[in-house]
C-alpha cells in the first residue's frame, strides 16, 4: 500500500539483497518510498503508466534482460534523474555510465556506499528548492552549464550582462549560487561579484567562477573578491558535481547553525533573543520610515490542563500546530518567536489600524479549530491575544503594553482578543 504524498524512489536492481537494504535505509532515514523491480521488463511496464510518481531513479547498469545500461537511457528519457549501480568502475565503464547524464554512480561494494546513496538521493530532493542563477554572455557555455545543474534538479535562471544579473537577483532574492562562466571573467565579473556581495555575504551565497584561463592570478583575484570557489576548465563532470554540492552544503550547514542559536527547538519559530535581536532593529527602522508596528502576546489557555490530561507528548504537538498556524498566518517581513512555554509573541509591520482586530480575531478562530487528535481524541486549544499597536517610546514598552491586554483578555475569560485603544 502506497502512501499518499509520499515522494517515491525508483529502484530498478536484480539482487534483492541489496534491493532490500536499500529500501530500508532510504525508507526508515529519508520517509520517502522505495518501489522495487528487478528487471527492465518490470520497470518498462511500470513507468508507461507511473512515469510521474517516481522523483529519483536508482539503477543497476547491467540488469539480465538489459547488459548494457539500456535501462539507464531508458529511465532518463522520462525525465527521471538516475543514479547508476556499478560493480566495474574501469575507465571505458567510467566514461559510459557520465556520457548518460546520470546524477552519479556508485559501486556495489560495502554500506559505506549504502549510506552515500541516501545522502544523494536527499540531495537531489533538497535541491528542487534550490535556485541558481548561470551567467555567461556564450550562450552555448551558459547551456551546458545550466544542462549539468538540471541534472541534479536545481532550479536555474540564466543571465548573459551584468543588467541582466541585476534584474534577475532583483526577481529572485532567494538565489543560492552564482556561476560567472569563462567569458564574463575577464569583462563584467568582478563587478557583479562585488554587487552581490554589496547584497549577501559568503554564507549566504556561494558565487563560483569557471575560466579556461591558464593564469592563476585571475582566480585569486576573484577569491579575493568574494568567489566562494574556482573550476578550471575543462573540468570532469565528476568533480564539478563534488563541488557544487560541497558548496551548497557548506551553505545548508552554516544555516544549520544560525538556526540552532535563533529558532525554538521544538517549534522552530524563533526564539526569545533573536526576537529582542531583530525586533530592536525593525522596530528602529521602522520609526525611522514612519512604519506601523503591532505586537501580539499570544498565551495558549489552560495549557497545564492539556498536559496533565492528555501528557506532555500531546502538549507539545499542540505547541506545534499553534506555532505552525503563526507561521502561515503572517508574513515574512514579520517576527513570530516563543516566548517560553505556552506563551508567544508576533511583531508585524504595516497593519492598519481598522485591520487589527480582525486579523488576530481571525488567528484566534484558526487556532480554537484546529484538528487536533491524541489517540483519536480531539484535544480542545484556544488563545488568548493582547495587541499594541500604539506608537511608543522603546519595543519593550509596547511588549509590556501588549502583555497588559493578555491579562485584561485572561481576566474576561480566555479565547478573547483585546487591543490597546
Amino acid at each position: 500500500m502506497y502512501r499518499e504524498g509520499v515522494k517515491k524512489v525508483l529502484m530498478v536492481e536484480d539482487s534483492k539483497l541489496l534491493s532490500s537494504l536499500v529500501k530500508n535505509k532510504i525508507e526508515s532515514e529519508l520517509n520517502f518510498e522505495v518501489v522495487c523491480v528487478y528487471s527492465y521488463q518490470e520497470a518498462f511496464k511500470l513507468l508507461e503508466s507511473n512515469q510521474d510518481e517516481y522523483f529519483i531513479g536508482l539503477l543497476d547498469l547491467n540488469l539480465p534482460d538489459a547488459n548494457y545500461g539500456e535501462i539507464v537511457d531508458y529511465v532518463i528519457s522520462k525525465g527521471i534523474p538516475s543514479i547508476v549501480f556499478t560493480g566495474d568502475i574501469s575507465e571505458e565503464v567510467r566514461d559510459v555510465i557520465w556520457s548518460k547524464n546520470v546524477v552519479d554512480y556508485v559501486l556495489k561494494e560495502g554500506s559505506h556506499n549504502i549510506e552515500y546513496i541516501a545522502s544523494l538521493v536527499n540531495r537531489v530532493y533538497l535541491n528542487e528548492s534550490i535556485e541558481v542563477l548561470v551567467v555567461d554572455d556564450n550562450e552555448n557555455s551558459r547551456r551546458h552549464l545550466s544542462n549539468l545543474l538540471r541534472v541534479h534538479r536545481y532550479k536555474i535562471y540564466e543571465a548573459d550582462s551584468r543588467t541582466s544579473v541585476r534584474k534577475v537577483m532583483q526577481e529572485h532574492p532567494s538565489v543560492k549560487m552564482v556561476f560567472l562562466g569563462c567569458d564574463m571573467l575577464r569583462a563584467d565579473g568582478l563587478a557583479i561579484t562585488k554587487d552581490i556581495r554589496a547584497a549577501y555575504a559568503k554564507e549566504e551565497l556561494a558565487i563560483i567562477g569557471i575560466s579556461t584561463e591558464l593564469d592563476k592570478k585571475l582566480s585569486a583575484v576573484f577569491m579575493k573578491n568574494g568567489a566562494n570557489d574556482f573550476i578550471h576548465k575543462p573540468f570532469l563532470t565528476e568533480e564539478f558535481y563534488c563541488r557544487v554540492t560541497q558548496n551548497i552544503e557548506m551553505l545548508e550547514n552554516i544555516q544549520k547553525i544560525r538556526d540552532t542559536s535563533n529558532k525554538d527547538y521544538l517549534t522552530n519559530l524563533y526564539n526569545r533573543r533573536y526576537f529582542f535581536e531583530t525586533g530592536r532593529k525593525l522596530y528602529a527602522n521602522a520609526r525611522r520610515s514612519h512604519v506601523k508596528i503591532s505586537i501580539a502576546m499570544i498565551d495558549v489557555d489552560y495549557f497545564k490542563v492539556t498536559n496533565d490530561t492528555y501528557g506532555h507528548e500531546a502538549g507539545d504537538y499542540t505547541l506545534k500546530q499553534v506555532a505552525r498556524t503563526l507561521k502561515e498566518r503572517f508574513r515574512e517581513s514579520d517576527i513570530v518567536a516563543r516566548f517560553g512555554g505556552e506563551e508567544f509573541c508576533v511583531l508585524a509591520t504595516n497593519i492598519s489600524p481598522e485591520y487589527i482586530y480582525r486579523v488576530f480575531d481571525n488567528l484566534r478562530r484558526n487556532i480554537e479549530f484546529l484538528d487536533i487528535f491524541i489517540d483519536k481524541q480531539k484535544i480542545p486549544i484556544t488563545v488568548s491575544i493582547g495587541v499594541c499597536a500604539k506608537p511608543m517610546s522603546t519595543l519593550e514598552e509596547m511588549i509590556k503594553q501588549a502583555d497588559s491586554m493578555l491579562y485584561i483578555a485572561k481576566q474576561k475569560g480566555r479565547n478573547l482578543v483585546v487591543v490597546t485603544k
